[in-house]
């Protein structure tokens, strides 16, 4: 097939393949400061407006999760002329393959882009194993059980080993320990290490990029599904039934060898399985053959362009026990919204803010008094509500169900004695999509608000009593989304909290909720209320509920849950407890601290071998991937600064000085290590990172060398 370029993209004839065009903060980058309903630049509206008259487009497809388009300013529903996303895209059908796992973005661009969905499986996953000075430590940890059982002469030098290693691997300040504990105490942080480094060595990652219509294969095939049946599916039990919480590294890796095992000799045999094991024969049964059907993604695709129908489909994290999602190539649809937050949700919310006010008790030594949480919509469509439990279960209310319907009708009051604590107050910081798709929740959050701060009880025993009136519930100006964090990173013009508090409370500074004065749903500016209520967070919290994502692959966590520590960082003066609750697995939900999730998500992935060779497998895109990791990395250290100098000096040397990455970006995306380059340069500059002498000189080569290979081409 010939091609020849295009105005801005490659004309196949038929198809012309295209980037879409920035959104426009670039070129006018004070504007971020103040303006969140920035309208696109002109170009943007040009080019589609380009490709429908010009050069006769009669569909556009979105490919990559997610565009900009959907989030142009406008109506949230319902959109008119004057919303700029019907100004870009007119009448033109739009098909948008998107993955299975997020519906709320999918959403969105139903809503607002007249989209059809075309649903996708989710990335490849894998074990994270253990590699490197893990993998040392791990076989150090055996010897370790070896000399204590056999021959515990050799203890103490087995002790100076292990030690020695946790600090060349900076493990020792994952766990909080700075000096070498002595006898018996050794033998107990010996017994932590084991757990933390089962917990890194059991870890789900994504083992490579999925192509679309193109089904897991050999040993990816196996990996999703030792993913897909770690978790109960129905009513198919999960194969890691008989572990329990507290199972040690050598139970656990016993469990998963024993397990892949069985898949593999299920694989071996074409899937066939006569036996009446209810896992086995639902993967058999109904896993395999829905995987068999991920080639459904592309011809949907052609179904939809060919005008026919896409049939609807539900949508959900499969790894969370909801691969009843499957199979994919569907147009995927959500939740009712009047069923958030549902009773499971609850009793996993309760679970969230039970182990949040514990942590705090443990490291307090009393309970918190505010706590500022992130909602999303994509989130509270995947759990069902799981954040706006949690905010509930904080102030000490439950919600009422309609038994017909399962919707929720309002909220009661937990009596403080059954309570068994005080009421925590909350602040939310939600989501332009959360908003737009949840007006009822808003109102149900504030009527709980308003329910507890009418409540006659002491003020010691009800914090939201004792905070006042001003709104709780903030977001993004109506019709706007985002916090504008992103785009104040992307155009380098700042330089202190200050700047991206402004920045932070200028996007989210819109009050909602129904009670009040001159408070409506819609959302009021309410900049000075926002000030007060983050100056009083005590915990800045944000909630993940699967392992098919993490902190580093994605914007919005920096923008939406960073924005909030930065912000009230230069509010108080002081850095806010910063957490993040993981109920990944519903039935054990956890909080860590956020500088332990950046521990843990850089351990087991970001400088991960196994994950950076799953990218090279992918050429351009795999280059990509590893670019925008180092950003969002650095994107959440300048705003909640939780990435230590060993985690910047570990990502140079298996992003830029290991020799197969290098030649990755060489042959396939060398504006992939400049951009490299330069962000980690920048964090030095800044003073996040104190880089040493070595990592710099390696970083300015490689930027040199990527400018020349960028002028070779």
């Amino acid at each position: 097939m010939s091609s020849s370029p295009g105005e801005g993209g490659l004309d196949l004839g038929g198809v012309f393949l295209a980037i879409q065009p920035p959104r426009g903060f670039g070129d006018n980058p004070v504007a971020v400061y103040h303006s969140p309903d920035l309208p696109p630049a002109d170009e943007y509206l040009a080019f589609y407006r380009w490709l429908d008259e010009d050069w006769g487009a009669h569909a556009v497809v979105h490919v990559g999760k997610h565009g900009t388009l959907e989030w142009l300013p406008g109506k949230s529903v319902g959109l008119s002329s004057e919303c700029y996303p019907d100004m870009a895209l007119g009448d033109l059908p739009l098909i948008y393959p998107f993955v299975v796992n997020d519906p709320g973005e999918g959403t969105q661009a139903k809503r607002r882009a007249h989209a059809v969905i075309v649903d996708h499986l989710l990335p490849p996953m894998t074990r994270a194993d253990t590699y490197d000075d893990l993998a040392r430590l791990e076989s150090l940890l055996d010897e370790h059980a070896r000399a204590a059982s056999v021959d515990p002469a050799k203890l103490p030098a087995v002790r100076a080993k292990v030690w020695e290693l946790l600090v060349e691997a900076e493990i020792h300040r994952d766990l909080g320990v700075s000096e070498s504990p002595e006898g018996a105490e050794f033998d107990d942080l010996v017994l932590h290490v084991d757990g933390y480094l089962c917990e890194l060595k059991d870890a789900q990652i994504r083992g490579g990029l999925h192509v679309l219509g193109r089904p897991p294969e050999a040993e990816a095939e196996l990996d999703l599904v030792l993913a897909l049946t770690r978790l109960p599916q129905g009513d198919a039990p999960s194969l890691r039934a008989g572990l329990g919480e507290d199972a040690s590294r050598a139970e656990v890796d016993a469990a998963e060898a024993g397990n892949r095992r069985q898949l593999a000799a299920l694989q071996e045999a074409g899937w066939s399985y006569g036996g009446d094991h209810p896992t086995l024969r639902w993967v058999c049964d109904r896993l395999i053959p829905n995987l068999g059907r991920t080639p459904d993604e592309v011809g949907s695709v052609m179904a939809a362009l060919d005008g026919r129908h896409v049939p609807a489909g539900p949508s959900g994290a499969p790894t969370r026990g909801m691969a009843h999602v499957l199979p994919t190539g569907r147009n995927f649809y959500s939740v009712d919204p009047k069923a958030v937050p549902s009773p499971l949700a609850y009793e996993v919310g309760t679970g969230l803010a039970d182990a949040l006010i514990a942590r705090h008790l443990a490291e307090e030594g009393r309970y918190p008094e505010t706590v500022g949480l992130v909602a999303w919509g994509t989130a509270a469509m995947r759990t069902m509500g799981d954040d706006v439990a949690e905010a509930l279960a904080l102030v000490g209310v439950r919600p009422v169900w309609a038994a017909e319907s399962g919707r929720v009708t309002g909220v009661e009051a937990i009596p403080l004695a059954e309570l068994g604590r005080p009421r925590v107050d909350v602040t939310l910081r939600i989501s332009g999509f959360f908003r737009d798709a949840f007006p009822h929740v808003i109102a149900l959050l504030d009527d709980a608000f308003s329910l507890v701060a009418n409540l006659d009880e002491a003020l010691e025993d009800n914090l939201v009593r004792a905070h006042g009136d001003d709104p709780r519930i903030f977001g993004s100006k109506p019709g706007a989304y985002g916090s504008g964090i992103l785009a104040l990173l992307e155009s380098r013009d700042w330089r202190s909290d200050e700047d991206l508090a402004a920045v932070y409370q200028a996007w989210s500074g819109y009050a909602y909720g129904r009670s009040g004065p001159g408070l409506g749903i819609r959302g009021v500016p309410a900049f000075d209320a926002m000030a007060r209520r983050f100056a009083g967070i005590e915990v800045a919290v944000k909630n993940q509920d699967n392992r098919e994502h993490d902190i580093f692959d994605s914007d919005d966590y920096l923008q939406d849950h960073g924005g909030m520590v930065a912000t009230i960082r230069s509010l108080t003066g002081a850095q806010p407890k910063a957490w993040f609750g993981d109920s990944a697995d519903p039935s054990r939900p956890r909080v860590r601290s956020l500088a332990e999730e950046a521990a843990r998500v850089v351990r087991t992935r970001v400088v991960n071998p196994k994950w950076i060779a799953a990218m090279c497998r992918h050429g351009y895109k795999g280059a990509f991937e590893l670019a925008a990791t180092v950003d969002y990395l650095y994107g959440y250290d300048a705003t909640a600064r939780v990435v230590e100098d060993w985690m910047y000096e570990r990502v140079t040397d298996a992003y830029v000085a290991d020799p197969q990455v290098h030649k990755l970006f060489e042959q396939s995306n060398p504006w992939a290590l400049r951009s490299i380059a330069e962000r980690l340069l920048e964090a030095n500059e800044r003073g996040l990172w104190n880089a040493s002498d070595g990592a710099l000189a390696t970083l300015r080569s490689a930027l040199l060398e990527a400018e020349g290979w960028e002028e070779s081409r």
